[in-house]
């Protein structure tokens, strides 16, 4: 089978596809057969070594959302069959014909779903909802939500409107991505390229915003946290940017407050909460009620090109993979 890892930091072209075997399932485990892969930003950084986070040791193998069919299953597998459709919580090796993934992190597919759709159910639309319940997002609160063109940002600017949000901000870095936010429910299309885009929001929402969602970081979660009203809530999920950010207390003393949150860690508190939420993200895919937008689907031997895309600033939406 094909498999695509890095052996060096650098630019997409140090994507390499090899041939290997194809792997084996541990205990708890389940091997995928591919239909497609979810890509994610975050990996272009990695690839780079450049995340805020830390380099991670090489060799490099990018992560992904994998939709696929149960091919076999490992010891202690259990609610989880061969022929089953899932799509994976993010997975290593993840770029690959054949996927070995955790049985714990599986979400299961409705029939008849598109690939586009069933692949944000495990990992990017259940972050989209809990960031917003981690914000304690009251009905007719006004929520500004950054990087809304991105694969989880337009996910996040529709569970907004379904949650009960009043006023949607979105911000995005070019003109065409402002359009795409508008057409997914945003109220408000700032574009955080321009110098004065703080004070477009404050324009915007005067008596300041309730509920910020930041996956950017660095000077970006800075600004927002100055944006909240009283009571308001800054969640952070993410650090696009490249940068963490330094919490000033000071800017807490305003009834401000600001939550971390990573899938991860919610699965561990709260499994059960975590299995509900993708019954609910599931519903709300099946119905039509929550859109994903594809910019690309390459075949996985362009997994270089795909990253080119993820890098571009005029991506819109999710990039897929398929064997």
């Amino acid at each position: 089978m094909r498999r695509v890892r890095y052996y060096e930091y650098g630019g997409p072209e140090v994507l390499t596809v090899e041939e290997v075997e194809i792997p084996v399932p541990g205990p708890n485990q389940v091997l995928l057969r591919t239909e497609a892969i979810g890509t994610s930003f975050v990996d272009t950084a990695m690839r780079q070594g450049t995340s805020a986070f830390g380099a991670l040791p090489l060799p490099g193998s990018p992560h992904g959302d994998v939709l696929g069919t149960v091919e076999s299953v490992g010891a202690d597998v259990t609610g989880t069959k061969v022929g089953d459709r899932v799509v994976s919580l993010v997975t290593p090796d993840a770029y690959a014909d054949y996927a070995v993934t955790d049985a714990d992190g599986l979400a299961p597919v409705p029939a008849g779903l598109d690939p586009a759709a069933a692949s944000v159910l495990a990992m990017p639309a259940p972050v989209a909802l809990r960031v917003l319940r981690a914000g304690h997002l009251a009905k007719g609160e006004t929520v500004l939500v950054h990087s809304a063109a991105g694969g989880i940002g337009h996910l996040a600017v529709q569970l907004a409107r379904l949650e009960g949000a009043g006023t949607i901000i979105a911000t995005a870095g070019s003109p065409a991505k402002l359009d795409f936010t508008r057409k997914y429910g945003a109220d408000i299309a700032i574009s955080y390229a321009d110098s004065d885009w703080a004070e477009q929001v404050r324009a915007a929402a005067p008596g300041g915003v309730d509920l910020v969602l930041d996956s950017v970081g660095g000077t970006i979660a800075a600004q927002s946290l100055e944006l909240l009203a009283p009571l308001g809530r800054l969640v952070i999920y993410g650090a696009a940017g490249g940068e963490l950010m330094d919490v000033p207390a000071r800017s807490l003393y305003g009834l401000k407050s600001i939550t971390g949150f990573g899938l991860l860690a919610w699965r561990a508190a709260r499994p059960d909460e975590a299995r509900r939420d993708i019954t609910e993200v599931t519903e709300h895919a099946a119905a039509g009620r929550l859109e994903v937008a594809v910019q690309a689907t390459l075949p996985l031997a362009e997994a270089a090109r795909a990253h080119t895309v993820l890098e571009d600033r005029d991506r819109l939406g999710r990039v897929l993979l398929v064997p």
